[in-house]
């Protein structure tokens, strides 16, 4: 196991393996924010925090194309094991204690959305000689700073006004999903020879 991905090869590139398995993981859970997130805009904005939600989809919709271009793919049979089991994590888990369903979905969302771009670092597992002009590489770094952004704005949602009545409900859907967010990336990372853990 190691801290980082690679070993690079001459032109300080990840191995096609590693970016596969990685690219596959973010494709899979920004796809599933970004098909919630969708879901989730109402037909007429009546809320402030709703336009957010708007940009948040084109963001989430943009790191996916991104990602799908700029990764050099190799076959992973492993894929069809393990994509289906993330797909079925990132399913809406509404806390039953919030009686209006559609607030309930909402702040799953924003709680699984804050989990993704909080604990995942992707950019921190770029050895210092990863090629800077590498796409991959790139992509990885781009992720990275957008979900800073994002992040910024699940917590204006999730800390806001309108969730007052429901600040338990809300603290506890945020820990559910960063467990399970940290667990499924480090044990994703774990496959392709890469301890998270071991970093400071």
């Amino acid at each position: 196991m190691t801290s980082f991905l690679g070993p690079l090869d001459q032109a300080g590139r990840v191995p096609p393996r590693q970016q596969t398995r990685v690219a596959a993981f973010l494709v899979s859970a920004h796809g599933a924010l970004a098909r919630r997130l969708a879901l989730a805009l109402p037909g007429q904005m009546k809320a402030g925090w709703q336009t957010e939600l708007n940009a948040q989809f084109y963001r989430e919709a943009e790191t996916v194309s991104l990602l799908m271009r700029a990764t050099s793919w190799k076959p992973d049979p492993e894929l069809l094991l393990l994509v289906p089991s993330w797909e079925m994590a990132w399913l809406p888990k509404p806390k039953t204690d919030i009686a209006d369903t559609a607030m309930a979905l909402t702040i799953d969302t924003a709680a699984l959305g804050h989990a993704v771009h909080a604990a995942i670092r992707p950019a921190a597992l770029l050895p210092d000689k990863a090629s800077p002009e590498d796409p991959f590489v790139i992509a990885l770094r781009r992720i990275e700073f957008e979900s800073g952004r994002q992040m910024q704005a699940q917590i204006m949602f999730l800390k806001g006004q309108d969730l007052l009545p429901f600040r338990d409900a809300v603290n506890a859907a945020v820990e559910q999903r960063h467990l399970e967010v940290r667990d499924l990336w480090d044990t994703m990372l774990n496959g392709i020879g890469v301890e998270r853990g071991t970093r400071p």
